[in-house]
C-alpha cells in the first residue's frame, strides 16, 4: 500500500485553486445517474448531503439518532474560527495557518492547514446566508473573541450554543433536499460494515436499530462522517452514541488508520464526581477568554475560595505562559493543571479541580455583559454542580474531548480505499498532535461545505464503475459477517456486563495513555487491553436478540471495536518515541517540561493499516515537509 497525499505542486497559497480547475468535473446531467452514500449527519455529514444534493447527486444519509439534530456537533459551544480580521488586530489566512500548524505542534500538513484556513471565510458567509445567528457587535459587525493557541480575535461564536446553531443552519438546508426527493434520510441506523467491490467502496451493511434487521446500501462512494473515539476512554465529553464502529469497520476492510494516539484533552471540563458517572460535562474554552485559572499557593489550604486572599492564589498559567497566560493551547493548560493536582494543590473533595474565577471580569463589564456572553454555560455549571459561578469559581479538570487520529486520507479526503471519502473528526487530516479550540467547527464544514463537491466529483468523473446492486456477492459476504458476529456476541452469555468491560478499558486508556505517557505504563496498557478483550469475548453478557431494538448488543458491538482499538492506539504511541502536542512521553521532554519534538525521526504522520485478526498491523508513515513555515520549539511564553 502507497500513502499518496496528492498534494498539488505549486506556491501553497495557488494550491488549492489550481487544484479545483485541474479537477474532472461530472456535468449537470450526469450527477443524477451517481447514488452517494453519506453516514453522518454532524456538521461534516450534513453539510455534505446538502452541497451533494444540491449539485444533483442522489444521496442517501444515514445517523443512529432519531433525527440529525442529535448529531454530536450540537454539542459544541464555543464558537468557530475564521480569518475575517473584523477586529482589525492583525489576523489573516496566513496567521490562522501558522497558529493551527503551531498548536499542533508540527503534526499536520501544510497544505490541507493552508486550505482549511483559506475556506474558514466562506463558511461563515456561508452560515450567515443560512441565518445562524451568531453574536453581533453594538454597529451590526459580527463579534469575534479570543481562543487558546492565538493573540487574535477570531473566534465567531453564538453564546456557548455555536455548534447548535451551525447544525440547525445544516439541518435547515438538510430538510430542504429530503423535502424535494434528492435526499434520503435513514434515522436509527448503524453502519456496521464497508462493502468493497474490485477495491473500491461500493456502499454499506447498515442495523436498523428499532427492527434489528440488517440493510444493504449500494452506491457509487461513500462518504463517512461518523466522529471521533473519543469515548474509548469511557468518560468523555462526547454524547454516549459516539463511538468509532464505522471508521473501524472501514479499517478492517483496508483504510488506514492514522494517528490513533493523538487525543485532545480539554481543559475546562466539569470534574468526576462519582464512580458510576457515565459522561463529562464540557464548559467552553471561550470561557478562559474572561475567566482566570489559579490554585492555592499552599497545598495545606483547604479554605473555601472566597476567603482566599489574591497574594495566596497561585495563577499558573499567567505566571508561566505571560503572552499567552490563561489562553495556551489546550494540551498545555491540561497537563499544567494536572501538574498542579499531583503538586496537591487540587481543590473540591477529590483534589483534582482547579478554579476557574470569572470575578474580575463580572466586576470589570458588570454580570449583564457577561450573562449574555455565557449565560447557558452558568446555568448549566449550576444544574450539574449546584453552586452558582457568579459567586464562587466554577472547579474544572481536563477530560477527553477531541481526536485529531482518524482514518488517513489524501489531499482529495479519500482514503486508501478508493471511493472512500472521510470528513470532519473522523480524518486526521489537519489538526496534527493538539487541535485549537473552535477549529473542528471550522474543517467539519469545510470538508462537507466546500471540498467534498469537488474532489468526489473528479474522483466519479474519472473511475469505472459497474452498476452496482445490493445482490451482489460482496454485500451477501458483508451481510454474513456481520450476522456472524452478532449472533457470536448474544451467544456467549457471561457474568460482565458491557459497561463494565468499557468502565475498565477506559481507566486503563486514561491512566495509561492519557494526558501523560510512559514506555513502561504503555507495555502494562499494552498487555491489560489485551487480557480484557480476551475475557470480553469468553465474559460479556448481552442480552436480548439481535432482531429487535436492543441497546446492550448496541453498546457490545460497540465496546468490541473500542477494545480492539485500544489496542491499535497504545501500539501508535509507543511508535512515537517522541513528545508533541497531547502525545506527551514523559520520557521526551525538555528541561522545563514542555514537549520535546524529535523531527529528524518523527516528522511524519503514522499509519497502520489491517493485516487480519491475530495479526500485527503494519506500519506506514507519511513523511511531513515544511517548506513554509520554520520547525521550532513551541513557546507560549
Amino acid at each position: 500500500m502507497q500513502l499518496d497525499s496528492k498534494i498539488p505542486d505549486g506556491p501553497l497559497s495557488e494550491k488549492w485553486d489550481k487544484h479545483r480547475f485541474k479537477m474532472k468535473l461530472v456535468n449537470p446531467a450526469n450527477k443524477r445517474k451517481f447514488k452517494i452514500i453519506v453516514v453522518g449527519t454532524g456538521l461534516a455529514g450534513a453539510s455534505a448531503s446538502v452541497s451533494l444534493a444540491e449539485l444533483g447527486y442522489e444521496v442517501m444519509t444515514f445517523c443512529i439518532q432519531d433525527s440529525p439534530r442529535r448529531a454530536h456537533s450540537i454539542a459544541a459551544q464555543g464558537g468557530i474560527n475564521a480569518a475575517k480580521n473584523y477586529q482589525n488586530d492583525g489576523d489573516s489566512i496566513w496567521r490562522l495557518f501558522h497558529d493551527t500548524i503551531k498548536g499542533g505542534d508540527f503534526r499536520s500538513r501544510e497544505a490541507n492547514v493552508y486550505r482549511l484556513a483559506q475556506i474558514s471565510n466562506n463558511i461563515i458567509d456561508q452560515c450567515v446566508a443560512q441565518g445562524v445567528p451568531f453574536a453581533r457587535e453594538y454597529g451590526g459587525q459580527l463579534a469575534n473573541r479570543s481562543f487558546g493557541g492565538a493573540q487574535v480575535s477570531r473566534t465567531f461564536y453564538a453564546r456557548g450554543q455555536t455548534g447548535q446553531q451551525l447544525l440547525l443552519g445544516a439541518y435547515g438546508s438538510l430538510s430542504r433536499q429530503i423535502a424535494a426527493g434528492k435526499v434520503k434520510l435513514f434515522t436509527r441506523r448503524e453502519m456496521l460494515d464497508l462493502v468493497v467491490i474490485d477495491g473500491k467502496a461500493r456502499g454499506i451493511i447498515a442495523r436498523n436499530l428499532v427492527s434489528g434487521e440488517l440493510e444493504k446500501h449500494a452506491a457509487d462512494a461513500v462518504v463517512l462522517a461518523s466522529g471521533g473515539y473519543g469515548n474509548a476512554f469511557y468518560l468523555s465529553t462526547n454524547s454516549m452514541g459516539s463511538n468509532i464502529s464505522a471508521a473501524f469497520a472501514s479499517y478492517r476492510k483496508g483504510a488506514s488508520f492514522a494517528n490513533p494516539c493523538f487525543i485532545q484533552i480539554h481543559p475546562t471540563c466539569i470534574p468526576v464526581h462519582g464512580t458510576y458517572q457515565s459522561k463529562l460535562t464540557l464548559m467552553s474554552e471561550s470561557l478562559r477568554n474572561d475567566g482566570r485559572i489559579w490554585v492555592p499557593r499552599n497545598p495545606e489550604d483547604k479554605r473555601s475560595p472566597d476567603q482566599i486572599p489574591e497574594t495566596e492564589r497561585d495563577y499558573y498559567l499567567e505566571e508561566k505562559y505571560p503572552r499567552f497566560g490563561n489562553l495556551v493551547p489546550r494540551d498545555v493548560a491540561s497537563r499544567s493543571a494536572k501538574v498542579q493536582c499531583d503538586m496537591g494543590k487540587g481543590v473540591g473533595d477529590t483534589r483534582l479541580a482547579v478554579y476557574l474565577d470569572l470575578k474580575d471580569a463580572i466586576k470589570r463589564d458588570g454580570r449583564d455583559v457577561i450573562t449574555r456572553k455565557y449565560g447557558n454555560l452558568f446555568e448549566m455549571y449550576e444544574k450539574i454542580t449546584a453552586q452558582n459561578p457568579y459567586e464562587t469559581p466554577m472547579m474544572i479538570y481536563p477530560a477527553v474531548h477531541y481526536t485529531m487520529g482518524g482514518l488517513w486520507v489524501d489531499y482529495n479526503l479519500m482514503s486508501t480505499i478508493p471511493g472512500l471519502f472521510v470528513l470532519g473528526e473522523a480524518n486526521f487530516s489537519d489538526h496534527g498532535a493538539n487541535r485549537l479550540g473552535a477549529s473542528a467547527l471550522m474543517q467539519g464544514l469545510a470538508d462537507g461545505y466546500f471540498i467534498i463537491p469537488y474532489t468526489i466529483g473528479d474522483y466519479l468523473a474519472q473511475a469505472s464503475l459497474d452498476t452496482s446492486r445490493e445482490d451482489h456477492n460482496a454485500f451477501n459476504e458483508s451481510s454474513l459477517q456481520v450476522e456472524t458476529r452478532i449472533k457470536k456476541l448474544l451467544s456467549i452469555g457471561g457474568k460482565r456486563t458491557v459497561n463494565d468491560f468499557h468502565r475498565e478499558l477506559g481507566h486503563i486508556l486514561w491512566e495509561n495513555c492519557g494526558m501523560t505517557r510512559k514506555e513502561k505504563d504503555l507495555e502494562k496498557a499494552k498487555k491489560l487491553i489485551a487480557d480484557l478483550r480476551a475475557e470480553f469475548w469468553e465474559n460479556v453478557l448481552v442480552g436480548g436478540t439481535g432482531k429487535e431494538f436492543n441497546q446492550s448488543l448496541e453498546k457490545a458491538g460497540r465496546v468490541a471495536d473500542f477494545l480492539q482499538f485500544g489496542e491499535l492506539m497504545v501500539m501508535d504511541a509507543l511508535a512515537r518515541k517522541e513528545s508533541c502536542g497531547c502525545h506527551f512521553n514523559e520520557d521526551f521532554q525538555t528541561d522545563e517540561h514542555e514537549a520535546l519534538r524529535d523531527d529528524e525521526n518523527f516528522c511524519h504522520v503514522s499509519a497502520w493499516e489491517y493485516r487480519g485478526e491475530g495479526s500485527r498491523p503494519k506500519f506506514h508513515k507519511e513523511p511531513l515537509e515544511f517548506e513554509n513555515v520554520e520547525l521550532t520549539q513551541r513557546s507560549y511564553k
